[in-house]
């Protein structure tokens, strides 16, 4: 497997603390592919990206996880939809000039959901306000306030790569017991040496180098690596359905005007067509192409 587009957990033994490390390489620079996103744009969407493989990690589900910030700002949107197999997606919308502006200064006043989607079970939403100056310190604000665990999160961007660094202690169910005053005092060494790491480093190291450099005197168990990719959820069968919601006249009044229906999928530029016979096979038979035939795309 290569040294990038993975993420590796860890657990720091004797500690009470584990962690989880990414990088992101071909599925982020697909991402940029799709859209002409300023720079400052794309840089929070690669830490945005990374911070979803990080989280995800971190919940035991099976399903998928967004999380979005909406602004009132130059950036009004930042979103990144993650599974529980790290398959991502990442969109931004903005309106004018972002040049030289952080994070906090782009989306101005705004909140941060993260949304989890079981595929059994019930949807979970947290919301908190980004009261924090980058997303690592809201990210980290709100494991505070919604999961009650001293998280840290560190995210990088550079030279069209995005990675991260989580280090969390370990929930009290968990099988690994320590005593809370050690826990304690770990953490913070921890974190310490967590803190001295640098983009430099994360961006062109592997997972084992980096948590050797930094926890050179520790005992780290690092787990295999599993793989990150960019994957659409999008298909014509769904934007089919979607369609279908909307009600026949409507649509079929659309087809009169213009001659057929195109839906983008605003996360991969994918284009959908639908003509006359593809609207009538709607509310038959289901989505089809315009010769009758299903088609699933992504």
């Amino acid at each position: 497997m290569n040294n990038t587009d993975i993420s590796h957990r860890f657990i720091i033994n004797d500690s009470g603390v584990r962690g989880q490390w990414t990088l992101l390489d071909a599925s982020y620079q697909t991402v940029l592919a799709k859209h002409d996103y300023p720079l400052e744009v794309q840089s929070v969407l690669g830490e945005m990206m990374a911070a979803a493989i990080l989280l995800s990690a971190t919940l035991k589900f099976e399903g998928s996880m967004i999380i979005q910030a909406r602004g009132e700002h130059v950036v009004s949107l930042l979103s990144v939809e993650c599974t529980h197999d790290h398959k991502l997606r990442a969109i931004a919308r903005w309106d004018g000039d972002t040049q030289g502006m952080d994070f906090r200064t782009m989306l101005g006043n705004a909140t941060l959901a993260i949304t989890i989607t079981p595929l059994q079970g019930e949807r979970y939403q947290g919301i908190v306000p980004l009261d924090g100056t980058t997303l690592s310190e809201c990210l980290e604000h709100y494991f505070q306030r919604s999961e009650q665990l001293r998280t840290q999160i560190q995210l990088f961007h550079g030279n069209n790569r995005a990675g991260g660094l989580l280090v969390q202690v370990l929930p009290a169910h968990s099988r690994i017991k320590v005593d809370p005053q050690q826990q304690l005092e770990e953490w913070e060494r921890i974190t310490t040496l967590a803190r001295t790491l640098t983009a430099e480093e994360l961006l062109n190291l592997d997972c084992a180098t980096v948590l050797r450099r930094l926890f050179h005197e520790e005992s780290v168990e690092l787990f295999p690596a599993e793989a990150v990719a960019f994957e659409c959820s999008c298909s014509r069968q769904r934007t089919a359905d979607a369609l279908a919601q909307i009600g026949r006249g409507e649509l079929e009044e659309i087809i009169a005007e213009q001659g057929r229906i195109e839906v983008t999928c605003q996360y991969c530029n994918e284009l959908y067509r639908f003509d006359a016979v593809d609207v009538a096979m709607l509310f038959t038979h289901g989505a089809t192409d315009s010769d009758g035939e299903s088609k699933t795309i992504n």
